[in-house]
């Protein structure tokens, strides 16, 4: 039985214009969300990962930003064309986002309890009393000790943990069907960012909310995402499920990825092997595939024309030219390297 989506992206180009031409940001990035499902969106630094992620929330500054074509369907209606307005009476209710630096995201002029009781007014009529008590609750949810009084205390009166947590209740608030959380665990030290994707575990399976998780490190979405799609210079080079994408990986870039993840079950331990070379300037992308440059498999095909998808299964595609019938075969570097 086929499960409902709640979010479909297809064909999606963003471009930035700037004195120096126009940046490419996003080329052709297309894949769905399902209810109450958790994707992970991976890739390094400038890879389109956070710009995909701005534009469904239609937060990316338009201009010098631009949604240049495509589709957005968030449960049924495509949002690409909705005004500010209209965008601004879903976003917070049916959609939020949790971004990379809490800190400066939180007011810091405002104490923690009326940041999360001002969407609770706008959305949900709520009075002031009614949304902080809410707001108390949700702090509670997050598993802030003492809520009742943290929710009088200001962003700097919180640990970076916590002002995390609190951007995570700020998101939920208003119980939205969909959460985007943007490198969530960046600055946090590794205990607590252990715990802040079990509280968001916890939160999908008891609130029934879809989650994008995007991040550059694979290591802390394998056990949280059941699908993960890899971007590279703007475009999707490889998606499928957790179980495809560490066990039968098939993109060079990919590979790439995991033989950058440490392992802690490895009985020898393994050398990191960092991907070499710089991604390509989306100024001019390239007419190929945009990591042929860095890549020891690339073909001469490679440099002239960008690859198809070859589908590998139902769910598992990767755009690279050594998935075609005719190319030679090569000894993939990762042979059932899941990570633990």
């Amino acid at each position: 039985m086929e499960r409902e989506k709640i979010l479909e992206v297809k064909d999606l180009h963003v471009s930035f214009d700037t004195y120096a031409g126009e940046v490419k940001a996003v080329r052709g990035v297309s894949f769905y969300l399902n209810k109450a499902e958790a994707i992970a969106i991976v890739g390094e630094s400038g890879c389109g990962k956070s710009v995909t992620a701005q534009s469904i929330m239609k937060l990316i500054p338009m201009p010098p930003g631009r949604i240049k074509s495509g589709n957005i369907i968030f449960n049924g209606v495509d949002i690409t064309k909705f005004s500010d307005k209209k965008m601004e009476a879903i976003r917070g209710s049916e959609m939020g986002m949790i971004f990379q630096d809490p800190m400066t995201s939180l007011n810091p002029t405002m104490v923690v309890g009326k940041q999360i009781a001002e969407g609770l007014i706008k959305h949900q009529h709520l009075s002031k009393k009614e949304a902080m008590t809410r707001a108390v609750e949700m702090l509670k949810l997050v598993g802030i000790p003492n809520p009742d009084k943290r929710a009088g205390q200001y962003p700097h009166e919180f640990s970076g943990g916590m002002r995390q947590r609190a951007m995570i209740a700020i998101a939920l608030a208003c119980n939205p069907k969909l959460l985007i959380a943007d490198e969530p665990t960046t600055a946090l030290d590794v205990t607590i960012q252990a715990q802040i994707l079990d509280l968001m575990k916890e939160l999908k399976s008891k609130l029934d909310t879809s989650i994008i998780l995007i991040t550059h490190d694979l290591g802390v979405v394998a056990d949280m995402a059941e699908r993960i799609i890899v971007m590279y210079a703007g475009k999707v080079v490889e998606s499928g499920s957790v179980e495809d994408i560490f066990y039968d990986p098939q993109h060079p870039y990919t590979w790439g990825l995991l033989k950058s993840v440490p392992r802690l079950d490895a009985e020898n331990k393994e050398q990191l092997v960092p991907i070499t070379g710089t991604p390509p300037d989306l100024f001019a992308p390239p007419k190929g595939c945009a990591f042929a440059a860095r890549c020891k498999y690339s073909m001469e095909i490679c440099y002239e024309e960008q690859p198809c998808d070859m589908e590998y299964n139902k769910d598992h595609f990767a755009a690279c030219w050594l998935g075609h019938p005719d190319a030679p075969k090569v000894e993939r570097p990762i042979k059932g390297r899941g990570v633990k």
